[in-house]
């Protein structure tokens, strides 16, 4: 199968962080097919050699076993082609014409890699000298817009010159292992979906939490901000994923109408509940790891007045008749006690206890997405007393779990986020790629917080670096007698 991928954005960050090391490690592993063509387009003038020497020298930064050895490179370093463009420039894309016409791939992916105000004037000019032709993928990064306008307005753009099937609106969470296996648990085996409602799930909680600041993104970050940049996509992607209905089967529309019910059914706003069930943070100086840490307004590219906030709690509610009353709680932030993204169903208590238990104690079923990738199922179990001499049964249960490593069971198996998803453009599998109702309608659920926000004048809560984020969070899941996990 030949194809020709082109990096929009091709010596920019997120191509020698992510998708470089995500296609080497395809190359290793044999699933990038064979005729291929990687080119990586720019504003700098530079051969491809000195491309190609460019990607060598950032694969030092990249973790130890996703770097390639001198002769792996050499043969990934064929595929690499450089094209210097200027994006905003109409002639420089018949150089790309011309260089992608000349070897008539079966397949062309344009992978914008850019900001998304560049979206709308790329695909514009694309299409003026011929490049949205049916064997054309276009590739979106997020955040699609900064608001439902701009979302549509982006969306509108893009559909006006190629058809739904051939635009991939790129989350990288749903292509992480842990959340494949999301789906695998649900519709694959029969064990949970009896249980997988109202009668008998108490609660649900998304946790997506780092131990790093803004970095070098601060200029970047301050302008997005926790909600826009985790919120509106990676966690209402997962709460989709746990929320949905089967779907009929696994073709792509098939599974993104579900995803799209559960969004429409999210309950909508309130000023009431827009006062209780949001929380917005912002961190202050603290410590990570025993080493001190500045605050955000003290990051390099930060506005040092800015109320951009850097973590959100808040509680939703799909109104729908599975899930009727249940609290789905979502947190995400930077500078917090742990780098750690998971989901944890937690199930109601028996309904009439012969047993003692532990204060707080009950099944649970976690769903590790990283730093670890399993599942972890909590029970309650009896043991035995030996006090006395006596081998008498106990009443008092003690918490016993069943432990899944993902890592240790398919260890040399498993593909990260990017490589999967990147094959999938490839192939022209849409299944883990976000259609535009669906952030259409994301946008629309998250679009009266921002909007409450503007005329809030208290601003995000200070939070210390190397917490939990503002004390408020932990208040506002209280109020319904739970607790987030590291608290109970």
């Amino acid at each position: 199968m030949s194809f020709d991928l082109v990096l929009f954005g091709g010596t920019g960050d997120l191509t020698w962080r992510k998708l470089m090391p995500a296609l080497f490690q395809a190359f290793r592993h044999g699933s990038l097919p064979k005729e291929g063509r990687i080119v990586g387009v720019g504003r700098e003038a530079m051969s491809d050699a000195q491309y190609r020497e460019l990607i060598r020298s950032r694969f030092d930064s990249v973790e130890l076993a996703k770097r390639p050895t001198g002769d792996e490179f050499e043969r990934f370093a064929a595929l690499l082609h450089y094209l210097r463009m200027d994006l905003s420039e109409p002639a420089d894309y018949q150089q790309l014409a011309s260089l992608l016409q000349a070897r008539q791939a079966g397949t062309v992916v344009m992978y914008l890699a850019t900001a998304p105000a560049l979206f709308t004037g790329i695909c514009e000019n694309m299409a003026a000298v011929g490049l949205n032709g049916p064997q054309t993928r276009v590739v979106l990064e997020k955040p699609l817009g900064h608001d439902l306008a701009s979302n549509r307005a982006i969306n509108e753009a893009v559909l006006r010159v190629l058809p739904e099937k051939q635009i991939f609106r790129i989350d990288h969470y749903l292509g992480k292992p842990s959340v494949q296996n999301l789906f695998a648990l649900r519709f694959g085996n029969s064990l949970f979906e009896p249980l997988w409602r109202r009668e008998t799930i108490a609660n649900i909680q998304i946790t997506i939490a780092e131990e790093l600041g803004v970095e070098k993104r601060g200029a970047f970050y301050d302008s997005t901000g926790a909600l826009r940049d985790m919120v509106q996509n990676h966690a209402l992607q997962l709460l989709c994923a746990i929320g949905m209905e089967p779907p009929i089967n696994s073709h792509a529309d098939a599974i993104r109408d579900e995803k799209l019910k559960v969004l429409r059914s999210l309950k909508a706003w309130t000023p009431e509940t827009l006062k209780q069930h949001v929380i917005r943070g912002q961190y202050a100086a603290g410590n990570i790891d025993g080493e001190p840490v500045k605050g955000y307004l003290q990051e390099t590219g930060v506005n040092p007045e800015s109320r951009t906030e850097t973590f959100v709690a808040l509680r939703a509610e799909i109104a729908n008749w599975r899930w009727a009353g249940v609290p789905f709680y979502i947190r995400t932030g930077k500078r917090l006690a742990d780098r750690d993204a998971h989901i944890e169903v937690n199930f109601r208590p028996t309904p009439h206890a012969i047993f003692k238990s532990p204060q707080g104690a009950g099944n649970r079923l976690v769903i590790n997405l990283q730093p670890k990738d399993g599942l972890e199922l909590h029970l309650l179990a009896q043991g035995q007393d030996n006090r006395q001499g006596a081998r008498t049964a106990s009443q008092t249960l003690a918490p016993v779990q069943l432990d899944l490593d993902f890592d240790k069971r398919f260890g040399t198996e498993r593909v990260g986020a990017y490589e999967r998803l990147l094959l999938d453009v490839i192939d022209g599998r849409l299944n883990l790629f976000v259609r535009s109702d669906e952030q259409e309608e994301a946008w629309r659920w998250v679009e009266p917080v921002l909007d409450a926000w503007k005329h809030d004048a208290v601003g995000p809560r200070p939070y210390t670096a190397g917490t939990w984020g503002p004390s408020a969070s932990s208040a506002m899941i209280a109020r319904d007698n739970h607790w987030w996990s590291e608290e109970s």
